[in-house]
Protein backbone atom coordinates (compact mmCIF):
# COMPACT_ATOMS: atom_id res chain seq x y z
CA UNK A 1 0.00 0.00 0.00
CA UNK A 2 1.29 3.42 -1.02
CA UNK A 3 2.13 6.08 1.25
CA UNK A 4 2.18 9.58 0.86
CA UNK A 5 4.70 11.85 2.93
CA UNK A 6 4.55 15.46 2.84
CA UNK A 7 8.12 17.71 4.32
CA UNK A 8 6.63 21.15 4.47
CA UNK A 9 8.38 22.86 4.64
CA UNK A 10 11.54 21.27 4.65
CA UNK A 11 14.79 22.84 6.61
CA UNK A 12 17.75 23.48 6.32
CA UNK A 13 16.87 24.94 2.62
CA UNK A 14 17.17 28.98 1.90
CA UNK A 15 13.89 29.76 1.28
CA UNK A 16 10.64 27.61 1.35
CA UNK A 17 10.02 24.17 0.04
CA UNK A 18 7.53 21.29 0.25
CA UNK A 19 8.59 18.13 -0.85
CA UNK A 20 5.68 15.68 -1.57
CA UNK A 21 6.76 11.84 -1.93
CA UNK A 22 4.72 8.77 -2.54
CA UNK A 23 6.55 5.90 -1.17
CA UNK A 24 6.10 2.07 -1.68
CA UNK A 25 7.32 -1.53 -1.75
CA UNK A 26 8.72 -1.94 -5.27
CA UNK A 27 10.51 -5.01 -6.34
CA UNK A 28 10.95 -6.12 -2.69
CA UNK A 29 11.93 -2.83 -1.88
CA UNK A 30 10.22 -0.14 -0.06
CA UNK A 31 11.19 3.26 -2.24
CA UNK A 32 10.23 6.53 -3.42
CA UNK A 33 7.70 5.81 -6.42
CA UNK A 34 6.25 9.34 -7.46
CA UNK A 35 8.10 12.66 -5.91
CA UNK A 36 6.52 16.37 -6.26
CA UNK A 37 8.78 19.89 -5.43
CA UNK A 38 7.04 22.79 -4.74
CA UNK A 39 7.97 26.27 -3.98
CA UNK A 40 5.82 28.05 -2.00
CA UNK A 41 7.45 31.19 -1.95
CA UNK A 42 6.11 33.81 -3.87
CA UNK A 43 8.11 37.17 -4.78
CA UNK A 44 8.09 40.74 -7.02
CA UNK A 45 11.56 41.46 -8.02
CA UNK A 46 10.62 41.65 -11.54
CA UNK A 47 7.95 44.22 -11.06
CA UNK A 48 9.88 45.97 -8.35
CA UNK A 49 12.52 46.70 -11.47
CA UNK A 50 10.06 47.76 -14.23
CA UNK A 51 10.17 51.21 -14.80
CA UNK A 52 13.91 51.85 -12.97
CA UNK A 53 16.94 52.97 -13.99
CA UNK A 54 18.91 50.35 -14.73
CA UNK A 55 21.34 50.52 -12.30
CA UNK A 56 19.32 49.74 -10.20
CA UNK A 57 18.85 46.19 -10.87
CA UNK A 58 22.40 45.89 -9.84
CA UNK A 59 21.66 46.94 -6.19
CA UNK A 60 18.29 45.01 -5.96
CA UNK A 61 19.00 42.19 -7.51
CA UNK A 62 21.48 40.72 -4.58
CA UNK A 63 18.72 40.92 -2.33
CA UNK A 64 17.40 38.24 -3.72
CA UNK A 65 19.51 35.92 -1.94
CA UNK A 66 21.76 36.42 1.10
CA UNK A 67 24.02 33.54 0.26
CA UNK A 68 24.95 34.39 -3.04
CA UNK A 69 24.23 37.86 -3.78
CA UNK A 70 27.32 38.52 -5.52
CA UNK A 71 26.20 36.11 -8.74
CA UNK A 72 23.27 38.02 -8.62
CA UNK A 73 25.44 41.40 -9.14
CA UNK A 74 27.35 39.64 -11.28
CA UNK A 75 24.49 38.94 -14.15
CA UNK A 76 22.91 41.70 -13.72
CA UNK A 77 25.63 43.73 -14.53
CA UNK A 78 26.91 41.46 -17.57
CA UNK A 79 23.30 42.20 -18.87
CA UNK A 80 23.62 46.03 -18.49
CA UNK A 81 27.03 46.01 -20.40
CA UNK A 82 25.61 43.58 -23.45
CA UNK A 83 23.17 46.12 -23.63
CA UNK A 84 25.11 49.09 -23.62
CA UNK A 85 28.22 47.05 -25.33
CA UNK A 86 30.76 47.77 -22.60
CA UNK A 87 33.85 45.83 -21.86
CA UNK A 88 35.43 45.68 -18.45
CA UNK A 89 39.13 46.02 -17.90
CA UNK A 90 41.17 42.56 -17.28
CA UNK A 91 41.84 44.33 -13.44
CA UNK A 92 37.75 44.50 -12.79
CA UNK A 93 37.41 41.21 -14.06
CA UNK A 94 40.30 39.57 -11.52
CA UNK A 95 38.32 41.44 -9.05
CA UNK A 96 35.05 39.95 -10.27
CA UNK A 97 36.68 36.67 -10.10
CA UNK A 98 38.13 37.08 -6.47
CA UNK A 99 34.67 38.31 -5.24
CA UNK A 100 32.72 35.91 -6.64
CA UNK A 101 35.70 32.93 -5.27
CA UNK A 102 35.13 34.08 -2.08
CA UNK A 103 31.11 33.79 -2.24
CA UNK A 104 31.54 30.43 -3.73
CA UNK A 105 34.11 29.41 -0.71
CA UNK A 106 31.55 30.46 2.06
CA UNK A 107 28.35 29.13 0.08
CA UNK A 108 30.20 25.69 -0.10
CA UNK A 109 31.34 25.74 3.40
CA UNK A 110 27.58 26.45 4.52
CA UNK A 111 26.10 24.11 2.65
CA UNK A 112 28.19 21.33 3.84
CA UNK A 113 28.81 21.76 7.65
CA UNK A 114 25.43 23.59 8.63
CA UNK A 115 22.85 22.34 6.02
CA UNK A 116 23.97 18.80 5.01
CA UNK A 117 25.72 17.00 7.64
CA UNK A 118 23.52 16.24 10.32
CA UNK A 119 21.75 14.42 7.88
CA UNK A 120 24.49 11.86 8.29
CA UNK A 121 25.95 12.51 11.73
CA UNK A 122 24.72 13.11 15.52
CA UNK A 123 24.35 16.92 16.46
CA UNK A 124 24.01 18.45 19.25
CA UNK A 125 21.41 17.28 21.67
CA UNK A 126 19.80 20.96 22.17
CA UNK A 127 18.07 23.57 20.10
CA UNK A 128 18.22 24.15 17.05
CA UNK A 129 19.96 21.07 16.68
CA UNK A 130 16.94 18.39 18.56
CA UNK A 131 15.25 17.64 17.68
CA UNK A 132 16.05 15.43 14.80
CA UNK A 133 15.26 12.18 12.65
CA UNK A 134 17.63 9.86 14.29
CA UNK A 135 17.91 7.20 11.44
CA UNK A 136 20.48 5.56 9.58
CA UNK A 137 23.35 7.47 11.41
CA UNK A 138 26.12 5.18 11.57
CA UNK A 139 29.06 4.76 13.91
CA UNK A 140 31.82 5.63 12.68
CA UNK A 141 34.76 7.65 14.38
CA UNK A 142 35.25 9.57 11.33
CA UNK A 143 31.61 10.76 11.50
CA UNK A 144 32.80 12.35 15.01
CA UNK A 145 35.61 14.16 14.09
CA UNK A 146 33.29 15.92 11.04
CA UNK A 147 30.77 16.65 13.48
CA UNK A 148 33.60 18.15 15.95
CA UNK A 149 34.72 20.57 12.65
CA UNK A 150 31.62 22.10 12.98
CA UNK A 151 33.18 25.63 14.89
CA UNK A 152 35.93 25.48 12.82
CA UNK A 153 33.21 25.43 9.69
CA UNK A 154 32.14 28.60 11.51
CA UNK A 155 34.80 30.43 11.47
CA UNK A 156 35.89 29.37 8.23
CA UNK A 157 32.72 30.93 6.17
CA UNK A 158 32.88 34.37 8.40
CA UNK A 159 36.80 34.81 7.12
CA UNK A 160 35.25 33.87 4.05
CA UNK A 161 32.63 36.99 3.91
CA UNK A 162 35.51 38.76 5.27
CA UNK A 163 37.26 38.28 2.72
CA UNK A 164 34.95 38.99 0.06
CA UNK A 165 34.44 42.43 2.22
CA UNK A 166 37.57 43.54 1.15
CA UNK A 167 36.93 44.17 -2.45
CA UNK A 168 33.02 44.20 -2.19
CA UNK A 169 32.45 46.77 0.41
CA UNK A 170 30.61 44.60 2.50
CA UNK A 171 28.81 40.85 2.63
CA UNK A 172 26.40 39.20 2.14
CA UNK A 173 24.86 42.13 0.43
CA UNK A 174 28.18 43.58 -1.41
CA UNK A 175 27.34 46.73 -4.31
CA UNK A 176 30.88 46.21 -5.48
CA UNK A 177 29.71 44.63 -9.00
CA UNK A 178 28.85 47.75 -11.19
CA UNK A 179 27.56 47.99 -15.10
CA UNK A 180 31.31 48.52 -16.48
CA UNK A 181 33.77 46.85 -14.05
CA UNK A 182 33.58 47.45 -10.01
CA UNK A 183 33.95 49.74 -7.32
CA UNK A 184 37.04 49.20 -5.39
CA UNK A 185 40.28 49.63 -6.58
CA UNK A 186 43.08 47.00 -5.37
CA UNK A 187 45.91 48.47 -2.78
CA UNK A 188 48.87 46.95 -1.73
CA UNK A 189 47.12 46.81 1.61
CA UNK A 190 43.92 44.95 0.17
CA UNK A 191 45.77 42.63 -1.35
CA UNK A 192 47.25 41.89 1.45
CA UNK A 193 44.38 41.36 3.86
CA UNK A 194 42.37 39.15 1.39
CA UNK A 195 45.47 37.13 1.01
CA UNK A 196 45.59 36.02 4.67
CA UNK A 197 41.96 35.20 4.40
CA UNK A 198 42.74 33.49 1.58
CA UNK A 199 45.45 31.27 3.29
CA UNK A 200 43.12 30.61 5.78
CA UNK A 201 40.63 29.28 3.62
CA UNK A 202 42.82 27.40 1.27
CA UNK A 203 44.19 25.45 3.94
CA UNK A 204 40.62 25.12 5.61
CA UNK A 205 39.64 23.65 2.33
CA UNK A 206 42.48 21.31 1.59
CA UNK A 207 42.67 19.84 5.19
CA UNK A 208 39.35 19.60 6.46
CA UNK A 209 36.49 20.25 4.15
CA UNK A 210 37.92 18.35 1.51
CA UNK A 211 38.80 14.97 3.76
CA UNK A 212 35.91 15.17 5.35
CA UNK A 213 33.43 14.97 2.10
CA UNK A 214 36.06 12.05 1.16
CA UNK A 215 35.39 10.05 4.39
CA UNK A 216 31.33 10.55 4.07
CA UNK A 217 31.49 9.14 0.96
CA UNK A 218 33.13 6.16 1.93
CA UNK A 219 31.13 5.73 5.45
CA UNK A 220 28.21 6.32 2.90
CA UNK A 221 29.37 4.59 -0.11
CA UNK A 222 25.71 3.38 -0.68
CA UNK A 223 24.97 7.61 -1.90
CA UNK A 224 26.76 6.48 -4.67
CA UNK A 225 23.76 4.96 -6.36
CA UNK A 226 21.00 6.50 -4.86
CA UNK A 227 19.70 10.32 -5.96
CA UNK A 228 21.12 10.11 -9.76
CA UNK A 229 18.33 11.82 -11.49
CA UNK A 230 17.94 13.23 -15.16
CA UNK A 231 21.62 12.78 -16.12
CA UNK A 232 21.69 15.73 -18.21
CA UNK A 233 23.73 18.47 -17.05
CA UNK A 234 24.04 22.43 -18.06
CA UNK A 235 26.77 25.05 -17.27
CA UNK A 236 26.68 28.56 -18.67
CA UNK A 237 30.71 28.58 -17.46
CA UNK A 238 31.88 31.19 -15.50
CA UNK A 239 35.20 33.07 -13.66
CA UNK A 240 36.30 34.72 -16.87
CA UNK A 241 39.96 34.19 -17.51
CA UNK A 242 41.53 38.31 -18.37
CA UNK A 243 44.07 38.29 -21.48
CA UNK A 244 43.06 34.71 -22.31
CA UNK A 245 40.09 35.22 -25.09
CA UNK A 246 37.23 33.25 -24.11
CA UNK A 247 38.74 31.30 -21.53
CA UNK A 248 36.88 30.47 -18.06
CA UNK A 249 37.79 28.62 -14.93
CA UNK A 250 34.65 26.94 -15.47
CA UNK A 251 33.43 26.30 -20.00
CA UNK A 252 30.20 26.63 -20.99
CA UNK A 253 28.37 23.15 -21.95
CA UNK A 254 25.95 20.55 -21.87
CA UNK A 255 26.09 16.63 -21.21
CA UNK A 256 23.24 14.63 -22.05
CA UNK A 257 22.74 10.79 -20.78
CA UNK A 258 26.10 11.50 -18.36
CA UNK A 259 28.00 11.16 -21.02
CA UNK A 260 31.88 12.62 -21.65
CA UNK A 261 30.67 14.43 -25.07
CA UNK A 262 30.25 18.09 -24.28
CA UNK A 263 27.97 20.43 -26.04
CA UNK A 264 27.59 24.10 -26.85
CA UNK A 265 24.72 25.36 -24.73
CA UNK A 266 21.48 25.92 -26.93
CA UNK A 267 20.18 29.12 -25.83
CA UNK A 268 17.62 29.80 -28.47
CA UNK A 269 16.32 25.96 -27.11
CA UNK A 270 15.99 27.44 -23.96
CA UNK A 271 11.73 28.01 -22.43
CA UNK A 272 9.92 27.91 -19.63
CA UNK A 273 7.26 25.52 -19.27
CA UNK A 274 3.94 26.29 -17.23
CA UNK A 275 1.98 23.25 -17.39
CA UNK A 276 2.05 22.56 -13.95
CA UNK A 277 3.04 26.09 -12.43
CA UNK A 278 0.60 28.75 -10.77
CA UNK A 279 1.06 31.01 -14.32
CA UNK A 280 -1.28 31.33 -17.17
CA UNK A 281 -1.02 28.90 -19.79
CA UNK A 282 -0.72 31.75 -22.22
CA UNK A 283 2.99 32.28 -21.19
CA UNK A 284 3.89 28.28 -21.84
CA UNK A 285 7.20 27.33 -23.68
CA UNK A 286 8.50 30.90 -24.04
CA UNK A 287 12.38 32.04 -23.98
CA UNK A 288 13.17 34.31 -21.39
CA UNK A 289 13.93 36.83 -24.54
CA UNK A 290 10.45 37.41 -24.79
CA UNK A 291 9.11 35.74 -21.69
CA UNK A 292 6.01 36.41 -19.66
CA UNK A 293 5.00 35.99 -16.16
CA UNK A 294 1.54 36.08 -15.71
CA UNK A 295 0.21 34.63 -11.97
CA UNK A 296 -2.87 32.09 -12.00
CA UNK A 297 -3.84 31.09 -8.68
CA UNK A 298 -5.53 28.20 -8.10
CA UNK A 299 -4.99 26.22 -11.57
CA UNK A 300 -5.69 22.70 -12.42
CA UNK A 301 -3.03 20.49 -11.62
CA UNK A 302 -0.31 22.70 -11.06
CA UNK A 303 1.34 22.75 -8.05
CA UNK A 304 4.44 25.06 -7.84
CA UNK A 305 5.33 28.55 -8.26
CA UNK A 306 8.34 27.57 -9.78
CA UNK A 307 8.57 27.28 -13.70
CA UNK A 308 10.25 24.67 -15.65
CA UNK A 309 13.32 25.95 -17.55
CA UNK A 310 14.06 23.19 -20.30
CA UNK A 311 16.50 23.14 -23.05
CA UNK A 312 15.55 21.38 -26.40
CA UNK A 313 12.35 20.36 -23.80
CA UNK A 314 14.69 18.67 -21.70
CA UNK A 315 15.47 19.06 -17.83
CA UNK A 316 19.09 19.66 -16.97
CA UNK A 317 20.52 19.77 -13.42
CA UNK A 318 23.01 22.58 -13.26
CA UNK A 319 25.35 22.93 -9.70
CA UNK A 320 28.88 21.98 -8.80
CA UNK A 321 28.94 18.86 -10.38
CA UNK A 322 27.37 19.80 -13.74
CA UNK A 323 29.98 22.47 -13.89
CA UNK A 324 33.16 19.90 -12.75
CA UNK A 325 31.35 17.34 -15.09
CA UNK A 326 31.22 19.55 -18.20
CA UNK A 327 34.92 21.15 -17.34
CA UNK A 328 36.12 17.45 -17.02
CA UNK A 329 37.76 17.40 -13.48
CA UNK A 330 34.63 15.11 -12.06
CA UNK A 331 32.99 12.29 -13.73
CA UNK A 332 32.68 9.82 -11.28
CA UNK A 333 29.20 9.88 -11.22
CA UNK A 334 25.76 11.65 -10.63
CA UNK A 335 24.34 10.75 -7.34
CA UNK A 336 24.04 12.61 -3.76
CA UNK A 337 27.74 11.68 -2.91
CA UNK A 338 29.03 12.76 -6.35
CA UNK A 339 27.31 15.50 -5.61
CA UNK A 340 29.19 16.53 -2.48
CA UNK A 341 32.50 15.73 -3.65
CA UNK A 342 32.59 17.56 -6.41
CA UNK A 343 31.10 20.81 -4.31
CA UNK A 344 34.06 20.11 -1.97
CA UNK A 345 36.72 19.67 -5.26
CA UNK A 346 35.62 22.63 -7.06
CA UNK A 347 35.71 24.67 -3.79
CA UNK A 348 39.86 23.52 -3.88
CA UNK A 349 40.00 24.55 -7.53
CA UNK A 350 38.29 27.79 -6.84
CA UNK A 351 40.46 28.88 -4.10
CA UNK A 352 43.98 27.57 -5.59
CA UNK A 353 42.99 29.37 -8.51
CA UNK A 354 41.66 32.76 -6.55
CA UNK A 355 45.54 32.88 -5.45
CA UNK A 356 46.57 33.09 -9.11
CA UNK A 357 44.25 35.83 -9.66
CA UNK A 358 45.23 37.65 -6.58
CA UNK A 359 48.80 37.62 -8.10
CA UNK A 360 47.47 39.08 -11.54
CA UNK A 361 46.09 42.27 -10.04
CA UNK A 362 48.00 45.23 -10.65
CA UNK A 363 47.76 48.00 -8.56
CA UNK A 364 46.79 51.38 -10.05
CA UNK A 365 45.42 49.94 -13.48
CA UNK A 366 41.99 50.24 -14.17
CA UNK A 367 38.63 48.42 -12.89
CA UNK A 368 36.10 49.99 -14.47
CA UNK A 369 34.94 50.95 -17.80
CA UNK A 370 32.49 54.24 -18.30
CA UNK A 371 29.07 53.20 -18.97
CA UNK A 372 26.10 55.05 -19.74
CA UNK A 373 22.42 53.76 -20.15
CA UNK A 374 21.43 52.82 -23.69
CA UNK A 375 18.48 55.75 -24.40
CA UNK A 376 17.21 53.70 -26.94
CA UNK A 377 15.82 50.07 -27.18
CA UNK A 378 18.35 47.65 -25.68
CA UNK A 379 18.54 44.68 -24.81
CA UNK A 380 21.39 42.43 -22.39
CA UNK A 381 21.69 39.07 -21.11
CA UNK A 382 23.99 37.99 -18.16
CA UNK A 383 24.92 34.72 -18.27
CA UNK A 384 27.07 33.22 -15.34
CA UNK A 385 27.03 30.61 -12.41
CA UNK A 386 25.83 31.09 -8.61
CA UNK A 387 27.46 28.52 -6.55
CA UNK A 388 24.54 26.20 -6.61
CA UNK A 389 24.28 26.42 -10.34
CA UNK A 390 23.13 28.04 -13.84
CA UNK A 391 22.01 31.49 -13.82
CA UNK A 392 20.76 33.90 -16.43
CA UNK A 393 19.82 37.92 -16.25
CA UNK A 394 17.58 39.16 -18.93
CA UNK A 395 16.79 42.79 -19.24
CA UNK A 396 14.61 44.99 -21.65
CA UNK A 397 15.69 48.57 -22.01
CA UNK A 398 13.61 51.40 -23.34
CA UNK A 399 13.61 55.20 -23.37
CA UNK A 400 16.51 54.71 -20.54
CA UNK A 401 14.19 52.72 -18.34
CA UNK A 402 13.86 48.89 -17.66
CA UNK A 403 10.91 47.42 -19.56
CA UNK A 404 11.36 43.96 -18.92
CA UNK A 405 13.30 41.98 -16.04
CA UNK A 406 13.61 37.87 -16.65
CA UNK A 407 15.65 35.88 -14.03
CA UNK A 408 15.92 32.08 -14.27
CA UNK A 409 17.89 30.56 -11.44
CA UNK A 410 19.64 27.46 -10.48
CA UNK A 411 16.47 25.87 -8.28
CA UNK A 412 14.53 26.89 -10.78
CA UNK A 413 16.43 24.06 -12.83
CA UNK A 414 16.95 21.56 -10.15
CA UNK A 415 13.73 21.95 -8.38
CA UNK A 416 11.31 22.56 -11.49
CA UNK A 417 8.21 20.56 -11.21
CA UNK A 418 6.71 18.88 -14.34
CA UNK A 419 7.20 20.17 -17.45
CA UNK A 420 4.19 20.61 -20.42
CA UNK A 421 5.20 17.05 -21.25
CA UNK A 422 4.35 15.57 -17.79
CA UNK A 423 8.48 15.09 -17.41
CA UNK A 424 9.82 15.34 -14.01
CA UNK A 425 12.28 18.03 -12.68
CA UNK A 426 15.82 16.72 -11.93
CA UNK A 427 15.17 16.45 -7.87
CA UNK A 428 12.02 14.94 -8.38
CA UNK A 429 13.19 12.60 -10.71
CA UNK A 430 16.22 12.28 -8.42
CA UNK A 431 14.08 11.38 -5.78
CA UNK A 432 11.99 8.12 -7.45
CA UNK A 433 14.14 5.13 -6.42
CA UNK A 434 15.24 6.49 -3.15
CA UNK A 435 14.88 3.32 -0.50
CA UNK A 436 13.14 4.86 2.80
CA UNK A 437 13.62 3.03 5.97
CA UNK A 438 10.90 4.43 7.40
CA UNK A 439 8.18 6.47 5.78
CA UNK A 440 7.21 8.74 8.73
CA UNK A 441 11.13 9.85 8.90
CA UNK A 442 12.11 9.58 5.47
CA UNK A 443 15.70 11.22 5.83
CA UNK A 444 17.40 9.05 3.03
CA UNK A 445 14.89 11.72 1.03
CA UNK A 446 16.01 14.61 2.64
CA UNK A 447 19.28 13.65 1.68
CA UNK A 448 18.56 13.27 -1.51
CA UNK A 449 17.40 16.95 -1.70
CA UNK A 450 19.93 18.34 0.41
CA UNK A 451 22.61 17.37 -2.35
CA UNK A 452 21.17 19.47 -4.62
CA UNK A 453 21.59 22.84 -2.39
CA UNK A 454 18.13 24.47 -2.88
CA UNK A 455 17.90 28.01 -2.41
CA UNK A 456 14.08 28.88 -2.86
CA UNK A 457 14.62 32.58 -2.56
CA UNK A 458 16.22 32.93 -5.72
CA UNK A 459 13.79 30.40 -7.82
CA UNK A 460 10.39 32.15 -7.48
CA UNK A 461 10.58 36.15 -8.96
CA UNK A 462 7.33 38.14 -10.97
CA UNK A 463 6.46 40.13 -13.32
CA UNK A 464 3.05 42.09 -12.99
CA UNK A 465 2.51 44.75 -14.49
CA UNK A 466 -0.08 47.63 -13.17
CA UNK A 467 -2.94 49.14 -14.81
CA UNK A 468 -2.20 50.40 -18.14
CA UNK A 469 1.32 49.06 -18.20
CA UNK A 470 2.27 45.82 -20.37
CA UNK A 471 5.33 44.40 -21.57
CA UNK A 472 5.98 44.46 -25.03
CA UNK A 473 6.98 40.96 -26.95
CA UNK A 474 10.26 40.84 -28.57
CA UNK A 475 11.15 39.12 -31.35
CA UNK A 476 11.92 35.08 -30.27
CA UNK A 477 14.94 34.47 -30.14
CA UNK A 478 17.01 32.88 -32.96
CA UNK A 479 19.33 30.12 -32.57
CA UNK A 480 22.22 30.91 -30.43
CA UNK A 481 24.70 28.82 -28.68
CA UNK A 482 26.75 29.35 -25.62
CA UNK A 483 30.35 27.21 -25.59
Amino acid sequence: MATLTVMDPVTRVEGHLKVEITIESSRGVQQVVDARCTGTLFRGFETILAGRDPRDATVLTPRICGVCPVSHGLASSMALEKAARVRVPGNGRLLRNLLLGSNYLQSHILHFYLLAILDYVRGPQTAPWAPAWEVDLREDSRLSAIAGHLVQAVEARRRAHEMGAVFGGRMPLAHANIPGGITAPPTEERIARFRDHLRFLLDFVENVYVPDVEALAEVYEDYRSIGTGCGNLLTYGVFEIPDAGKTRLFRPGVVEGASSVVQPVPLGSLSEQVAYSWYDDSTDRLNPVNGKTQPLYPKGDAYSWLKAPRLRDKPFEVGPLARMWVNGDYRQGISVMDRHLARAYEALKVARAMEEWLDRLKVGKPVYSDYQDPKDLAFGMGLTEAPRGALGHWVWIVSGKIQGYQIVTPTCWNASPRDSAGVPGPMEQALIGTPVEDPSRPVEALRVVHSFDPCLSCAVHVLRPGRGEGVEPWEPMPEMSLG
